[in-house]
């Protein structure tokens, strides 16, 4: 069976120690941390955001170990320069405006080019990288799988306040990122060639430099034999990252599993899922999602129970019951925006919604 390693790459939130705002000047942290992990830490466009990417993982446990140790390091970084880290897809208060853009030729020909859309696309995800054998099946894998990024997305919410506002979502994140060219859930591709013309195109037209601008929610990877998830936002903690990423090992193994015996299972037209899209980024895992082998609604939880059912022959094989199976506790808890919400109503206080994130980034290291 070909192997599917994994790798994760996280963003997370630079913040000041006492008013928990974000923080603009990361570069203490990174040149600190690019002596001892190298190519695992890399600032990104806005000042106040660090990515974290782990190396190639052979599986779950290696993921877990992985996500643990940049987590750990990164929080240790921060604190020598007396500053915190959050785990969120938005900052609860910070206003994109005041944020500083980090000067590299990359990131200011992109604000360049999209002025605020750019500088206002202040946002935290986490993508996992899913290795496939070869790009032509990557690619039958990836137009399935299409149909579980909602049930993926609606467990990872953890956006629901942005610029000081509750703005109603579970996920804001998407909302802001929809503002890109290239976002959202791609259109089915009948074959690689078909896929590579498209990129082709945009290319020679001058649409973009290279593959990596596109943004989709799931892609093939222009320069590495993995396919993205980058639906995710940022999740709170080590344990939501490994149930989500050996969620999707499964389902591409899954997938791969049942093309090999020469069995589908149906494609929907990306009008149709990205209804699903909406209402996960709307009402997370208390969404009612649309099923639509039967055409009907049906709570999320009825739908999280058949996909388990789905790709319960291949996981005992990679190795990741016990973190497939923490989703049964990610129903029960909430995802990361119920969590954040349950705070703000206790608390009246945003100030302490940042605090209680940058305590579940930390939990269990």
């Amino acid at each position: 069976m070909h192997k599917f390693t994994l790798g994760i790459e996280e963003e997370f939130q630079i913040l000041e120690s006492d008013s928990y705002t974000l923080h603009s000047q990361m570069s203490k942290i990174i040149d600190g941390g690019k002596v001892l992990l190298q190519e695992r830490i890399k600032e990104e466009m806005h000042q106040s955001m660090v990515e974290m990417g782990t190396n190639v993982c052979e599986n779950i446990n290696q993921v877990r170990d992985e996500v643990s140790y940049l987590r750990q390091q990164i929080i240790l970084l921060a604190n020598d320069e007396g500053l915190k880290v959050a785990a969120a897809g938005t900052h609860p208060i910070s206003q994109w405006h005041e944020q500083l853009i980090t000067s590299k030729p990359r990131y200011e020909e992109i604000v360049d080019e999209m002025k605020d859309v750019a500088r206002g696309n202040l946002i935290f995800g986490m993508h996992v990288h899913v290795a496939i054998p070869n790009r032509e099946e990557g690619l039958e894998i990836l137009n399935t799988v299409r149909y579980f990024l909602p049930h993926l997305y609606a467990l990872s919410t953890n956006s629901p306040f942005w610029e000081g506002r509750n703005t109603g979502f579970k996920s804001y994140r998407s909302k802001v990122f929809d503002k890109f060219p290239r976002t959202g859930i791609p259109p089915y591709f009948a074959s690689v060639a078909e896929y590579d013309k498209f990129v082709d195109i945009l290319v020679r037209t001058r649409c973009l430099d290279n593959a990596k601008k596109i943004w989709w929610d799931i892609r093939l990877h222009p320069f590495y034999p993995t396919i993205e998830f980058r639906i995710c936002d940022v999740v709170m903690t080590v344990d939501e990252v490994t149930c989500i990423a050996a969620l999707m090992q499964c389902l591409v193994a899954k997938l791969y599993k049942l093309n090999r015996k020469n069995q589908t299972f149906k494609n929907y037209r990306r009008l149709l899922l990205n209804e699903n899209k909406w209402r996960a980024a709307r009402w997370g895992i208390e969404a009612k999602l649309i099923d639509f082998g039967i055409e009907e609604e049906v709570p999320f939880n009825n739908l999280i129970h058949e996909l388990l059912d789905f790709i319960d022959d291949v996981v005992d094989d990679l190795g990741c019951r016990n973190e497939v199976n923490y989703v049964y506790q990610m129903l029960q808890q909430g995802s990361g925006a119920d969590r954040q919400l349950k705070v703000f109503e206790e608390t009246g206080s945003l100030v302490e919604v940042a605090k209680y994130i940058v305590g579940q980034t930390a939990k269990g290291l």
